[in-house]
């Protein structure tokens, strides 16, 4: 599931991929976040994921797009 990929790319990201854009599957962290937002949203609340909240999506937006 594409979500997922997205989800560990951010931890990479965090982690230890120093931060680098490129290893995001965006290439961008604002584009990153974004379509995490959108596929989380694409899901009827029945069958959102349970590994993932959109709190969670939100704090990695925190972490990765707001702390520039």
């Amino acid at each position: 599931m594409l979500l997922d990929r997205l989800r560990t790319d951010c931890d990479y990201y965090l982690g230890n991929g120093n931060r680098n854009p490129k290893n995001l599957w965006a290439n961008d962290e604002k584009e990153q976040i974004a379509k995490m937002k959108e596929l989380y949203n694409g899901f009827t609340e029945e069958d959102k994921p349970e590994w993932l909240t959109y709190e969670q999506i939100e704090q990695y937006e925190k972490s990765m797009v707001n702390n520039d």
